[in-house]
């Protein structure tokens, strides 16, 4: 069959003419915002009572951009007549969200339920430099991590604690 001359752009048109006539799914951000799904990986929170200076989450980074500083301190025995354990205490806990990829590596092998994701995004700055949050600013996103859906039916029990679960622990 010959090709009829132009139409090529008939055709294209066509599509544009329906795609017209179709109602919009833009979102209108920041005046329209829309929830992020159910378990939306937006920012790292930091438990810090739980933290044990391990340099787990550190050592497991792919892009290196969390920085632990700590020292070792003396704490009294467990039991009286015991010696003195030693104990780390956290200095510094920071995550640079310039270099983050946030692919959860630093949550998942956490052994101690330091870290959790929170589903807030909106955290943008206009200097690249105050992307990077110390422990202070990840300790206070952690008001805004919800607690883990609940198990299915059959399910063997709580694998992961949740934000509420890890703060009464370290209480």
């Amino acid at each position: 069959m010959p090709e009829i001359p132009g139409q090529g752009l008939v055709k294209g048109l066509g599509v544009t003419l329906r795609t017209m006539m179709r109602p919009a799914v833009t979102v209108q951000y920041p005046h329209d915002k829309e929830a992020p799904p159910t378990r939306a990986r937006g920012v790292i929170a930091l438990l810090e009572e739980n933290c044990t200076v391990c340099m787990l989450c550190a050592r497991e980074c792919p892009d290196w951009c969390i920085y632990i500083e700590g020292h070792n301190d003396k704490a009294p025995p467990r039991r009286e007549g015991g010696k003195p354990r030693t104990i780390n205490i956290l200095d510094r806990f920071d995550i640079d969200y310039g270099l983050c990829m946030y692919c959860g590596i630093c949550v998942d092998v956490c052994p101690f339920d330091a870290l959790f994701w929170s589903p807030e995004y909106e955290y943008s700055e206009i200097n690249i430099a105050d992307l990077l949050h110390d422990k202070r600013r990840l300790g206070e996103w952690m008001d805004t991590v919800p607690e883990p859906p609940p198990l299915e039916a059959g399910a063997q029990g709580k694998l992961r604690k949740g934000p509420a679960e890890a703060r009464a622990k370290s209480r």
